[in-house]
């Protein structure tokens, strides 16, 4: 986050005017500053002052001066704001929610001491603390306050969390106490937190952590339960001061810390975990920062100071313009604020859950935002300020939005539809479908409000192109599912979701009731159609006419308009409904009838007597018949009778007006006798009962009161049937009379079913056969005749009836009939026709058994018509059809039983079958199954292509070899690994290289690509021979591209030591040459090494250097013994004295070997006893001036300089000047060399001497030069001239540039002319200052520049090529970049070319100021330094340290850091002994480093590369030896930890196989699992032997078979555990115990209890997150897919960690969170 300053709201003042405190509204449109003169200024949202008034004393006696303000808050409406003041009291004044101040308090609060700070983090209740140590609650509502908690110390500070759901209170003796309203499910602990380390005046509290400052400079980070997470110290720094205030950003991802003239910012790293440390906002002059405010959306910052400034800032990590509409600014990685750039509206979009908001987009006509996190997804409606945040899975933003339903956002994602209502954070509902038009589509949410209907949600959509499901999403069960004959186009639910309009192809429009389940058409022909807003009316176009239902329980009443044009719109707006119709180029607009639509709304309203009132008024029609219907139909439902009777009359209905009329008046002489309406008597119930036409239901009202009332009322409605059915009537004195008038009245009215039902009641069967097949009921007189024999034996009666069924297609029941009759041939055939094959072949086995075959296989074209596949196989097997059961088998999708019946088959014509059946298998990958098919198929390519796009090479390459030449394969197999080395898939490229054997292009490859340990793996396999040369040629080359390290590794690997140690001699890094030559070398080598280095360092530096080895006299000795004098006396003089005489020995001897004076011999022998001088060795004496200096230099130093003054004065004799210039200035006599040259005349060299060395005796030199001789211009001409052909061009110059003889203009220009070119030939001046200027003013540039450079002047010479020669700024740079190079200034050189100086803190080992310089880069420049050092950490044995480093610095997922990830992982599974519980905070970084990575690799182009696929299982190996390390300490989680152990034993294949089985062994020892523990231990032994003999081969399987664990695994290059005898001393005293049985204990599934894979049928189970055991009962899942556990496991995990407060199992559980997308919903909270 970045603080930007914008605007002063109130000018400081020149002295101390504290702003005591600030507050924001937070419905952010306002802004309260409280001064020191208690002066309350209110400012708007741009921070414009709008109002301002004072606060009061408690007491108006005691004046205003008498109290300070403390704090200050505005209530959660904004509409009133709490002052609290040292007075003991808490005003709460009035603002409103559009004007600012009201002039009056709404309430006062005392207290018993004075307020220092309050919050305002709920309606109505106020938490404030007292100077005198209490945290009170105060209720605005009663004025009346509670303490909550009490200390006995001031409180200091007061702060809430993001939610307002806790608080925080800070007291002045550093106590930090937590309390919560709603812990919101967090488990975090309540009451003491922390003790902070002085007063925690500045206190916030983030999302993640809690921060804390004081008058101790140091800002510290506490965790969630007060552990320090961070310690920034600030005390060093002495223009820091105390910190006086904090403030968290609205979202808890930022905080500000205010002290002297800065602004500390520290933003929440999520991915890391840890406060990231922003560049400090540094205000001059600023002075104490006393107030901060945060506005409530985040985005500004109101600064309050000393001085009475209140300065305000802008605050976003960025800000971005998105379609010139609107302006998105991020305020937090999980906040931002969306402006539309038109309006001026915002909406803040912020993630409930803290997480990062990606990309967020405006989408639907501008309306509505989308955006993603990691695991949700926020919506929002720009309009209605509505916004949801819901729980959505990456989906790779392959998601389809549609915004055309108002309340509800629709989102389509591979196949499935999700709904989410505006303003709600969950997912409203989900289902299947492949149709995301909107117009397929309905959705209703609570439009229309209906009687005791609270909440009603429903949906419509397809589930095929013809079938429409109707779901009620409250209750998430379906309410109907519609089939249709035809393709469906449209489709819509009224507001109410009672009633469906669709519309297929063919454009017809339908009608579905939901309520009855009924389907009614209401229109062919129709273009559009819409339901109009806000009633059930339905709006149609048929062809030429509008079509228009005003009540749609009546479809069959439609009004219709003649049309001329097309309707294109609806629109209902002020009372008034109207039909867009375009007419050609004009629109015209048809009026709906208002009133016939407010007809519906009053019945959806259930307002029957105003619907009554309404259609009085109008005419009778169509329209208005159907409404009295509806009405009518209605009003009888809710009883309202006299409406129903009203209703009635003016359908014209009398008798049903009349029934209900005489109802009414039953009703109301009830009413007015018992009270009531009268509805209840059983007469009106039981007339009513009758209207409806349920007699049964009238019968039994009546039955309560008398038996003859009912009987009355049947006669009267000629009920015969029911008058039987009332109760026994035998006896009854007119039941004779009733039975023959019931059938009389049946005849009569032509029921002759009903009359043959009275026959057949009667025993009359033939008369009640008749009267059947009268009525047209064939069926029903063919079961009366099979039930009575004495009607099979009548002829005439079943051919009669077979005849009636034959000709209603009654096919079965006439087949049944003439077998009873023994025509079995008419039987077959009916049965035939009727489709009843199982009665036809079970007819034919007994009378035709020559037409059973015939009929199997009829019957299996018939289910195979009826799309019954599975029912159909067996059918054509019994019919020996082989190819149709094949046919029938493969479309019923029943490839096992296809391929049993297609293997059976002798023909080979069924061959053509294999085809489609492998290709079956090959898509559910049953590699092996396909490709036996395709051979048997005569497919064998189509098997190759299945493997090749499988990657399966190996098993591709042996079915190629068979049916393609060599070279074809070797062609094929290297165009596809050049095609996989292009798309960086290096692997599956090698693989296909060696594969056709052409290892040396993988070679050549891995070569090319700089991935030289897979190089070397390859010519290891493949050119044992040429490993050690190719090493040693690899590393030549790293070392030429200065990659040391690397280039070390392979000369150690080639065995070639000493090139590495000359390697890095020669590039001056002596401690790793001294390393390589101590760790590799022989006994002395390092001991030269280090020889070597000093001298090279020589002096001072080297004795230390050889002090710190030990090395001091033995180098002294080793420089002697070898003729090096010079430096062994350097070192002596320096150090060891006393071992001088023995180098003076040594060299006497050296000099005697080499024959020389013997004079020297014996003055050196001498030197034993007495001092020696150069004289007495008489070679001044004989002008032996280089032995005499020789012997000085040794013996006697001092007179060193008296040898070089003879030698000089010798030479000035000689005329050898030069020489004895030379002499003397080595002598350190300048003033010898200006005397002779002096005496000799030789002015010019006494000057030149005399400038150089002794530059201040120059001018006296000078005017004794000039008095000596006539100084005119043609003498300075001469003197310029000298002074050039002796070399001088410095003085040359000077001296050309004295002549100023104006009268001879020849000349001074010749002189000029001898300046330019003598400095145009670059003979440099030595004073480059005067150079330069000389250069300038010829307007030679470069000249300039080049001097300014010679002389180091760069900022000169880049000013002047800036001003002068824009063209030279880069030449400048240029040579900068070489000079810094050059002289190792790194730290310059930082500023100017960053990469230069990271590679050459690299290269001097300097990886703290490389790491911490490459991380101000970008984050590859940071990552590549990164792994540079990772490297050299894992090669020094310290793949800790590499561990910290991702950790701080996150994990990328860079192809290229892959093999060191790997490196790290697998030395952290090699360690010793770190298999218990002090390792887990190791293997839990670890773990989270591995989870980082695969989260990473998961969004990257490797994604699910065989890469992703390891890491994920080392990631699965860290949580396992996480988890065990958290169990162990943990007595009651012992047998979690074994489990966990002996799980790791499936990975041997990365973790050291003796180390597992060892760790795995005593795990399960130390829980009495014997059996377990003596496998193990014992395949430990074998291991270790193997181990020992350097191959496996020996090794045994046999316990191990039918398991999961490996068989092959890397031999390990050596013994990991060193407990081996005490492990086989175990191993044999159990093997004699007969208890113990040497079989791995099995489960239900009769497979080793700890094995994925099932032994018998291969099915692969699910491993516990907790214990990695296999998961096959009582199953827990996780939102992540694949991810389970045991729930008796998860249970006794989580109550170990519930019972223990286990910080460990606490940290185990989080990680699970976040790695399986969130915990199960039943669980623990923890305290």
């Amino acid at each position: 986050m970045q603080l930007k300053y914008l605007k002063t709201l109130l000018t400081p003042q020149d002295g101390a005017a504290k702003v005591t405190c600030m507050a924001w509204a937070p419905n952010n449109s306002k802004f309260a500053v409280c001064t020191i003169d208690r002066v309350v200024i209110l400012y708007d949202e741009q921070g414009e002052k709008r109002d301002r008034f004072t606060t009061k004393p408690a007491d108006p006696k005691y004046g205003k001066k008498t109290y300070v303000v403390k704090s200050m808050a505005f209530s959660p409406d904004s509409t009133k704001i709490a002052v609290a003041q040292t007075d003991n009291i808490i005003f709460v004044y009035k603002i409103g929610e559009d004007k600012y101040f009201d002039d009056k308090y709404d309430t006062s609060l005392g207290s018993s001491s004075a307020v220092t700070c309050l919050v305002w983090p709920s309606e109505h209740t106020i938490i404030f603390g007292l100077a005198e140590g209490k945290v009170r609650q105060a209720n605005t509502k009663t004025s009346k306050s509670s303490t909550i908690y009490g200390t006995d110390s001031y409180v200091v500070s007061l702060t809430t969390n993001v939610s307002g759901k806790g608080i925080l209170s800070g007291h002045a003796d550093g106590t930090v106490v937590r309390y919560f309203f709603d812990d919101e499910g967090s488990g975090e602990s309540q009451g003491k937190l922390l003790t902070h380390a002085c007063p925690p005046y500045a206190m916030a509290w983030g999302t993640n952590s809690i921060i804390v400052a004081g008058c101790d400079k140091k800002i510290v980070a506490y965790g969630r339960e007060g552990h320090v997470l961070q310690t920034f110290d600030y005390s060093r720094d002495r223009s820091e001061k105390e910190f006086t205030v904090a403030a968290s950003s609205p979202s808890g991802q930022s905080i500000v810390v205010g002290s002297f003239d800065r602004l500390r910012v520290f933003n929440w790293s999520p991915r890391k975990g840890i406060w990231d440390v922003a560049s400090p906002k540094e205000i001059p002059n600023l002075y104490t920062i006393t107030a901060l405010s945060w506005k409530k959306d985040g985005s500004r910052l109101s600064v309050g100071t000393l001085c009475g400034g209140v300065e305000l800032f802008d605050c976003c990590l960025r800000r971005s313009i998105y379609k010139n509409k609107f302006e998105m600014t991020y305020v937090g990685l999980s906040q931002v604020i969306v402006k539309n750039l038109s309006s001026g509206t915002r909406v803040v979009l912020k993630s409930q859950y803290g997480y990062e908001i990606d990309e967020v987009k405006v989408m639907g006509k501008d309306q509505y935002l989308v955006a993603h996190t990691s695991d949700t997804l926020l919506l929002g409606d720009l309009v209605s300020n509505k916004l949801s945040e819901v729980a959505w899975q990456g989906s790779g933003g392959n998601e389809k939005f549609f915004f055309e339903n108002e309340t509800v956002c629709m989102i389509f994602n591979a196949g499935e539809l999700a709904l989410v209502e505006y303003g709600s954070n969950e997912i409203l509902g989900s289902v299947r479908t492949e149709f995301m038009n909107p117009h397929l589509i309905s959705v209703r949410l609570n439009e229309r409000r209906q009687r005791a209907v609270e909440d009603n949600r429903k949906l419509a959509y397809l589930i095929d192109i013809k079938t429409i499901a109707i779901v009620d999403l409250v209750g998430g069960y379906n309410l109907g599912t519609i089939s249709h004959d035809s393709k469906i186009d449209w489709l819509e639910l009224n507001e109410t979701g009672h009633k469906l309009l669709f519309r297929d192809k063919k454009l017809r429009l339908h009608l579905y009731d939901i309520e009855s389940s009924l389907k009614s058409t209401m229109l062919s022909f129709c273009p559009y159609v819409q339901w109009v807003p806000g009633s059930d009316v339905v709006v149609a176009q048929n062809r030429g006419n509008l079509c228009v239902w005003y009540t749609i329980d009546s479809p069959e009443r439609v009004t219709m308009f003649p049309l001329k044009g097309d309707i294109v719109d609806l629109e209902r707006s002020n009372g008034k409904t109207e039909v867009i119709v375009t007419e050609g180029v004009n629109s015209v607009s048809y009026t709906l009838d208002e009133g016939l639509i407010e007809f519906g709304t009053a019945i959806d309203d259930g307002d029957y007597y105003r619907a009554t009132a309404f259609l009085e008024t109008l005419e009778m029609s169509a329209e208005t018949e159907a409404m009295w219907k509806t009405l009518s139909k209605l009003s009888l439902e809710a009883q309202q009778l006299h409406i129903a009777e009203r209703c009635f009359a003016a359908l014209g209905d009398v008798s049903k007006a009349r029934f209900l009329n005489e109802t009414n008046k039953i009703a109301d002489s009830v009413s007015k006798e018992y009270g009531g309406d009268g509805t209840d008597h059983y007469q009106v119930k039981a007339r009513l009962a009758m209207l409806d036409k349920n007699f049964k239901l009238a019968e039994m009202y009546y039955m309560e009161q008398v038996k003859n009332t009912a009987v009355s009322m049947m006669l009267h409605n000629q009920l015969f049937t029911n008058i039987q059915c009332v109760y026994p009537l035998k006896g009854h004195p007119e039941l004779d009379n009733l039975r023959r008038s019931y059938y009389s009245y049946l005849m009569e009215t032509n029921q002759n079913e009903k009359a043959g039902e009275v026959k057949e009641n009667e025993g009359d069967f033939t008369g009640a056969v008749n009267l059947y097949l009268k009525a047209g009921l064939p069926a029903k007189a063919a079961w009366l005749a099979l039930s009575r024999d004495e009607l099979l034996s009548s002829h005439d009666i079943i051919s009669r009836i077979t005849a009636a069924l034959i000709k209603g297609e009654f096919y079965e029941r006439a087949g049944d009939l003439f077998e009873r009759t023994r025509n079995n041939e008419k039987a077959l055939e009916c049965y035939r026709k009727g489709n009843a094959f199982k009665k036809a072949v079970d007819l034919a086995r007994v009378a035709f058994p020559a037409e059973v075959v015939k009929l199997e296989e009829v019957w299996g074209d018939y289910l195979v018509q009826q799309k019954q596949m599975d029912a159909a196989i067996n059918h054509y097997i019994e019919a020996g059809c082989s190819t149709k059961a094949i046919e029938a088998a493969i479309a019923a999708r029943q490839w096992k039983k296809a391929l049993h019946i297609l293997e059976l088959q002798e023909d080979k014509t069924a061959a053509k079958y294999y085809l489609k059946i492998a290709q079956h298998y090959a898509s559910v990958q049953e590699f092996e199954v396909a490709e036996r098919l395709f051979v048997k198929g005569d497919h064998t390519k189509d098997a190759i292509d299945m493997y090749t796009q499988a990657g399966r090479w190996e098993q591709a390459h042996k079915l190629a070899v068979k049916c393609m030449s060599q070279e074809d394969v070797s062609t094929l197999y290297i165009s596809r690994a050049q095609e996989l080395e292009k798309e960086g898939k290096y692997k599956e490229a090698e693989r296909l290289f060696t594969t056709v054997d052409e290892p040396d292009l993988a070679i050549t490859m891995y070569k090319k690509n700089k991935m030289f340990d897979d190089m070397i793996r390859l010519v290891a396999v493949h050119h044992k021979d040429l490993l050690q040369e190719t090493r040693i040629h690899l590393a030549k080359e790293l070392e030429g591209e200065s990659r040391f390290q690397e280039a070390e590794y392979h000369y150690l690997e080639g065995q070639d030591w000493k090139a590495a140690v000359n390697m890095y001699r020669v590039n001056d890094m002596w401690e790793e040459a001294y390393r390589i030559a101590k760790t590799h070398g022989g006994a002395s080598a390092h001991k030269q090494v280090a020889y070597l280095w000093a001298k090279n360092l020589g002096g001072e530096a080297a004795v230390k250097l050889l002090n710190k080895f030990g090395f001091l006299e033995t180098a002294i000795d080793f420089a002697a013994d070898n003729y090096a004098f010079d430096f062994a006396f350097e070192l002596a003089r320096l150090a060891m004295k006393q071992k001088i005489p023995d180098i003076h020995l040594k060299n006497a001897m050296f000099l005697e070997d080499q024959v020389l004076q013997t004079g020297e011999k014996l003055f050196l022998f001498s030197t034993l006893l007495l001092p020696v001088t150069p004289a007495k060795c008489g070679h001044i004496h004989n002008k032996d001036w280089s032995n005499a200096q020789r012997v000085a230099e040794a013996h006697d130093p001092e007179s060193v300089a008296d040898i070089l003054v003879s030698q000089a004065k010798f030479c000035f004799d000689q005329k050898e000047f030069q020489k004895a210039e030379a002499f003397l200035l080595r002598a350190q006599r300048p003033e010898l060399a200006i005397k002779y040259y002096k005496d000799a005349g030789m002015w010019t060299d006494a000057i030149r001497i005399c400038k150089d060395y002794l530059p201040s005796k120059l001018s006296v030199l000078q005017k004794e030069y000039e008095s000596e001789g006539n100084w005119g211009v043609e003498g300075m001409v001469e003197q310029a001239q000298e002074w050039e052909q002796t070399g001088e061009y410095a003085r040359a110059v000077d001296c050309y540039l004295k002549v100023k003889d104006s009268s001879n203009m020849d000349l001074l220009m010749k002189c000029w002319m001898k300046v330019k070119t003598l400095l145009s030939r670059k003979l440099f001046l030595l004073n480059f200052q005067s150079a330069a200027e000389l250069y300038l003013n010829l307007d030679l540039i470069k000249n300039a520049i080049d001097a300014f450079i010679e002389g180091e002047e760069w900022n000169k010479a880049k000013r002047v090529a800036k001003e002068l020669d824009p063209r030279l700024e880069e030449y400048v740079d240029k040579r900068y970049k070489e000079h810094l190079k050059n002289q190792g200034k790194v730290d310059s050189l930082v500023g100017v070319d960053v990469v230069a100086a990271l590679d050459m803190y690299a290269e001097r080992g300097q990886w703290e100021k490389c790491i911490d310089t490459a991380s101000k880069q970008n984050f590859k420049v940071l990552h590549k330094y990164i792994a540079l050092y990772a490297t050299h950490l894992i090669k020094e044995g310290e793949a800790e340290k590499v561990l910290n480093l991702y950790t701080q610095h996150g994990v990328p997922a860079y192809s290229q850091n892959f093999n060191i990830y790997k490196r790290m992982f697998l030395e952290f599974v090699s360690l010793r002994d770190w298999d218990c519980a002090e390792a887990y905070r190791m293997w839990a970084d670890l773990r989270d480093v591995l989870l980082l990575l695969c989260e990473n690799l998961s969004k990257s182009s490797e994604a699910n590369s065989p890469a992703h696929e390891e890491f994920e299982q080392m990631l699965l190996v860290a949580h396992y030896y996480a988890t065990c390390s958290a169990a162990k300490g943990i007595d009651q989680l012992n047998s979690v930890a074994a489990k966990l152990s002996i799980s790791l034993l499936r990975h041997t294949e990365l973790i050291p196989a003796d180390k597992a089985f060892y760790e795995a062994g005593l795990a399960a020892k130390a829980v009495e699992w014997e059996n377990m523990a003596f496998i193990f231990l014992n395949r430990f032994l074998d291991l270790a032997d193997g181990i020992d003999e350097g191959t496996l081969d020996a090794l045994d399987h046999t316990d191990f078979q039918d398991t999961d664990i490996p068989f092959e695994v890397p031999l390990p290059s050596k013994l990991h555990v060193e407990k081996r005898e005490e492990i086989r001393e175990w191993v044999l005293t159990v093997s004699m115990d007969q208890r113990v049985e040497q079989v791995l204990p099995k489960d239900e599934r009769g497979t080793y209890e700890a094995s994925l894979v099932a032994a018998g049928t291969g099915i692969r189970s699910l491993p516990c997150v907790i214990t990695g055991y296999p998961v096959l009962h009582n199953k827990i899942e996780f939102k992540r897919p694949g991810m389970a556990a045991n729930k008796d496991d998860w249970n006794k995990f989580l109550m170990a960690t519930k019972t223990t407060h286990s910080p460990e199992c606490q940290d185990v559980l989080k990680f699970i969170t976040q790695w399986c997308g969130g915990l199960p919903s039943a669980g623990y909270s923890f305290h």
